[in-house]
């Protein structure tokens, strides 16, 4: 996996092992970003949090764009640690803060400096486990999300969906078998 575009494209990206890394396609991926950068210009400037980050590539691909800077929220260590390596890879050390922390319990965003609420967010959370709409509860609960913010989700084709409160849907779109919501917070 490589990022698209931007000051690091080209950067191989590692991705973390397991059963449970299911990394965004390249498609949807390239995808994404287009419609963030031509609908929404919602890239430029952005302050980013990738939820069930895995590997990093959604936040990095906005940093290469144009992104301020970006948090990244993985629970699993190892991937947490392949994070850390792809933003070393990218030299955004400077830039990227990762929180080894579970999203739907995350700690009071004001604990960590330098931070300002998102107003570019993805969640990419495994499919079939319905953890969109209690991480976006949580994380907006704990001041993570910014008002009129852009979230986009990535879920399986098949999964239900109901939107939260606050939220409104914006866009959708289909990959093979992935799911992509675009959803505006509306507080």
């Amino acid at each position: 996996m490589r990022v698209d575009s931007g000051s690091h494209r080209g950067t191989r990206l590692a991705v973390p092992e397991g059963k449970d890394v299911r990394p965004t396609s390249d498609r949807a991926r390239q995808a994404i970003f287009n419609i963030l950068v031509h609908s929404h210009d919602a890239v430029s400037e952005a302050k980013v949090l990738d939820v069930f980050a895995g590997s990093g590539a959604l936040g990095l691909e906005a940093l290469s764009r144009g992104a301020t800077s970006l948090i990244a929220f993985e629970k699993d260590r190892a991937a947490a640690d392949c994070i850390k390596r792809n933003v070393a890879a990218c030299h955004e050390t400077e830039r990227t803060t990762i929180v080894l922390g579970d999203a739907l319990n995350p700690p009071e965003a004001h604990r960590y400096k330098r931070f300002t609420p998102a107003d570019l967010v993805f969640l990419d959370p495994p499919y079939a486990q319905d953890l969109i709409v209690p991480a976006l509860t949580a994380l907006k609960e704990r001041g993570w999300i910014a008002g009129n913010a852009l979230i986009v989700a990535e879920m399986g084709d098949r999964d239900a969906f109901t939107l939260p409160a606050g939220f409104q849907l914006i866009d959708e779109r289909r990959y093979g078998k992935a799911r992509i919501l675009f959803l505006r917070h509306a507080d």
